[in-house]
């Protein structure tokens, strides 16, 4: 085996995570689909402080079931896609219960519903860009909207440069191009839809 001289160090044990994102304080944000509920984790900290869910797997404003993906804004705002819900869930800082910003009409193809949502992003207009996995598309749900819009793909889980299947990880850059990780094609496509970044 090769060998660099570089070992890992565990930071966060006994955890059952998809995703995490950071801030720009260096905080940690984990999803734990057991517990159902995101922990922030300062450095140098191993508890953590729940900032989303972990009061038990349910569909109220103040839980979460199976919570995959994890985004945080400026504010400290807590974006998750709460898969079991159909739904992408907004904890403010501080916040006991979160706000419903994309989805949770249950599960289906309709333009307020999602399917098994997984990667989330979020520009700094508040607008949430989420990766709706069942549906073979991306969404995007402008702030205060009660329904999205298809950005791309819904129309067939193919090949085509306009066609995904099943989309999980999302990112985007300053210039606005939005890349999407396009699993069942394994490819990452890169989208540049004039985000505000």
């Amino acid at each position: 085996p090769r060998r660099n001289g570089t070992s890992g160090e565990t930071i966060i044990s006994n955890i059952d995570c998809m995703g995490l994102t950071m801030d720009e304080n260096g905080s940690l944000y984990v999803t734990d689909d057991v517990k159902d509920e995101v922990r922030r984790y300062r450095r140098g900290e191993s508890q953590g402080t729940v900032v989303a869910g972990g009061n038990g797997s349910g569909n109220r404003l103040d839980q979460l079931s199976d919570p995959s993906y994890v985004f945080v804004d400026r504010d400290h705002s807590v974006y998750v896609s709460d898969w079991r819900n159909d739904r992408v869930m907004k904890w403010m800082e501080g916040a006991k219960q979160g706000i419903v910003v994309a989805g949770g009409q249950g599960q289906g193809n309709g333009l307020t519903q999602l399917s098994g949502p997984q990667g989330v992003v979020v520009d700094q207009l508040g607008t949430v860009y989420v990766a709706d996995l069942g549906n073979d598309r991306i969404m995007r749900w402008p702030k205060g909207a009660t329904q999205g819009s298809v950005i791309v793909g819904g129309n067939g889980s193919r090949e085509q440069s306009n066609q995904l299947n099943g989309p999980i990880g999302l990112s985007f850059d300053r210039h606005g191009n939005l890349y999407v990780v396009d699993w069942g094609n394994h490819r990452v496509q890169k989208l540049n839809i004039h985000l505000n970044v």
